[in-house]
Formats: C-alpha cells, sequence, structure tokens
C-alpha cells in the first residue's frame, strides 16, 4: 500500500470521526434545547402547582369559615326556637291567669249582684213592714212619693266576653 492511500485512508477516518463528533454535538445541543424546554415546562408546572396549593388552602380556609358561621347560625337559630318557645309558654300561662281572673271577677260580681238582690229585697220588705206600722198607726206613709223603683239591668251588659285559649297564641311561620 502506498503511503497516500493510508493517508488518504487515515484522513477518510478523521473525516468520519469529525462528523460523527459533529452529530454527537447537534444531538447534544438538541438535548439541551429539549432539556431547557423541560425545566421551564417543569417550572411552569411547578409555579402552577404552588398557586393551586395556595388557592387550595385559601379555599379550605373558607370552608372552615363557612362552617364555623353556619355552626354559629345553627346555634343562634337554636337559641332563637327557645326564646320563642318560652315566650309561647309563657304567653299560655299568662292568658290562662289572666282567664282565671275574669272568672273569679265574673264570679265575685255576680255574688255582688245576688247580695244587691237580697238587700233590695230585704229592703222592699222593710218598707212594707214600715208602712203596714204606718198605717196601722194612722201615719202618712212617707216613703209613698221618693220611693222608685231602680230598672233591672240587663245581666248580658255585664258579660265580660271570654277569651279562647287557641287566639292570640304565637304563629310559628
Amino acid at each position: 500500500m502506498a503511503p497516500s492511500a493510508l493517508r488518504t485512508r487515515a484522513a477518510a477516518t478523521l473525516r468520519m470521526k469529525q462528523i460523527a463528533l459533529d452529530n454527537q454535538s447537534r444531538t447534544i445541543r438538541c438535548l439541551r434545547v429539549q432539556l431547557a424546554t423541560e425545566i421551564r415546562g417543569l417550572s411552569t408546572m411547578k409555579k402552577e402547582h404552588e398557586s393551586t396549593q395556595v388557592a387550595l388552602e385559601a379555599s379550605h380556609k373558607t370552608i372552615a369559615g363557612l362552617t364555623e358561621i353556619g355552626l354559629c347560625m345553627s346555634k343562634k337559630i337554636e337559641r332563637m326556637k327557645s326564646k320563642k318557645r318560652h315566650t309561647r309558654e309563657s304567653h299560655l300561662e299568662c292568658h290562662h291567669k289572666w282567664q282565671a281572673r275574669i272568672q273569679e271577677a265574673e264570679d265575685s260580681l255576680k255574688a255582688q249582684h245576688l247580695i244587691i238582690e237580697a238587700l233590695v229585697e230585704e229592703k222592699d220588705s222593710l218598707l212594707q213592714t214600715i208602712q203596714g206600722m204606718q198605717e196601722a198607726n194612722g201615719a202618712p206613709a212617707p216613703f209613698d212619693y221618693e220611693w222608685e223603683e231602680e230598672p233591672e239591668e240587663d245581666p248580658e251588659e255585664e258579660e265580660i266576653e271570654e277569651i279562647p285559649v287557641g287566639e292570640g297564641e304565637i304563629v310559628d311561620e
């Protein structure tokens, strides 16, 4: 083999190695570009993940706050219901007391009316006795011109209207 053939062969080998190195360099640059692109993508994903995490924590805090508000409102509603129930019971108790007082007053009025009727009858009886005694003694009757019968009062006017137990109650809405 001729020395020039060896040189040509060595040059071709070098040239082939140079081409391979150039291809590897090109491949490395492409891989570096892909790696940089992937790193940027991962960085963007990391930022999105962090913002999602922050939003998720904010949502949890909001949900916890709303839950606390809901519990407070439930307690307040229960207190209001209890107060309403107590007010209704108190109203009914007061109503019954007033009904009892009204009944006592009516009974007292009826008793007083009976006493007055008895006194009027006794007065009439005494007047008749006095007139009988005066006539027997021959004296003039002084009560004839002064006596006027009092009109009988209408018992329906004196009656106090009874309030039914069901009226005036607190109505649930």
